[in-house]
C-alpha cells in the first residue's frame, strides 16, 4: 500500500505516538510506501530518502500504485518559494512551503487522484543539473530559519534537514541524517580543497557525526545551529564570533557534486 501527504506539513515520529520524538517531516506531495499499519498509525518509507518513521493515519491519503510510480520514476516539480498557496476548485487555499512536491503538475495544476489544485508560483525540477552558485542561492533562502530537531522547513529546520533540502531543490537526493550524508560523495583531505557547496561534518567527543553545514567562500560556512546562520570556518571547525570560541569540531569534508 502507498500514500501521499496532502497537508502542508506533517510530523514523522520515531514511535507510533504523538509524544514520540519527531525524526523528520513530510511536505505536501511527498509520497511513500506503507510498511506497517495500526488503527491510528502507519510506519512508512518515503520514496525520496527511505527514512523510515511513523505518521498519523489522519494525515495522509492512500494512492494508487500508478501515481506512486509516476512520482518515483518521472521528473518532479518542487515549489521554489518560501510560502505559496494551492487553490482548490471550491475556493479554499492550502499554504505550502519551500521544497514541497507538485504531483502530476501540468498547466498550473497539480493533482492527487481526483483532487486538483492550482499553483502559479515558482518551481524547480528534480532533474536539473546541480550548479554550485544555485546551491548557495538556495541555502541563503533559509538564512535565519529557527533550529528544530527533525525539521525540514523555513519555519524550523535541523542541520541535516537544511543540507538535504538545499540539494533537493537543486535536483540531487541526499540522505536525511548527518552521519548518512557523511558517507556520500568524495572525501576531501584538507579544507583548502573545499569549494562553495561542499559539505563539512563535525563530531562529538565520542567521534560520532552530529552536525553538518555547507561551505561558502572566504572561509565561511552556513549551517543550522540555533538558527540557520553563517560563521567562520577553518581546519579546527566552526568559530562562533558571538561566543568567541569554536562551537563544532571538524571531522571531515565531502564533495557531493
Amino acid at each position: 500500500m502507498n500514500g501521499i501527504c496532502h497537508l502542508s506539513l506533517i510530523p514523522c515520529r520515531k514511535e507510533p505516538s504523538d509524544r514520540s520524538e519527531m525524526l523528520t517531516q513530510l511536505f505536501f506531495g511527498e509520497h511513500f510506501t506503507i510498511l506497517e499499519a495500526t488503527e491510528k498509525w502507519s510506519r512508512i518509507r518515503p520514496a525520496f530518502d527511505g527514512y523510515e518513521c511513523w505518521i498519523d493515519n489522519k494525515q495522509f491519503l492512500p494512492i494508487h500504485i500508478n501515481l506512486y510510480n509516476q512520482l518515483t520514476n518521472t521528473p518532479v516539480h518542487y515549489t521554489a518559494e518560501l510560502v505559496h498557496f494551492l487553490r482548490a476548485s471550491d475556493g479554499s487555499a492550502l499554504p505550502i512551503l519551500l521544497g514541497s512536491t507538485l504531483p502530476a503538475y501540468a498547466n498550473n495544476y497539480c493533482t492527487i487522484e481526483e483532487q486538483k489544485w492550482k499553483y502559479e508560483g515558482q518551481f524547480s525540477l528534480s532533474d536539473i543539473s546541480v550548479e554550485r552558485s544555485r546551491l548557495i542561492e538556495t541555502a541563503m533562502l533559509y538564512l535565519g530559519a529557527p533550529y528544530l530537531w527533525g525539521g525540514r522547513s523555513p519555519f524550523g529546520i535541523d542541520c541535516s534537514g537544511f543540507t538535504q533540502m538545499v540539494f533537493k531543490l537543486n535536483g540531487k537526493k541526499i540522505f536525511r541524517d548527518a552521519w548518512q550524508q557523511a558517507e556520500q560523495g568524495q572525501l576531501l583531505s584538507f579544507p583548502e580543497e573545499a569549494e562553495p557547496g561542499d559539505l563539512a561534518f563535525f563530531d562529538n567527543t565520542e567521534g560520532r557525526i552530529i552536525h553538518t553545514g555547507m561551505i561558502l567562500s572566504s572561509n565561511r560556512i552556513i549551517h543550522a545551529s540555533g538558527q540557520v546562520r553563517i560563521d567562520r570556518f577553518d581546519h579546527q571547525g566552526i568559530f562562533n564570533s558571538e561566543t568567541g570560541r569554536y562551537s563544532h569540531n571538524l571531522r571531515m569534508l565531502r564533495k557531493l557534486i
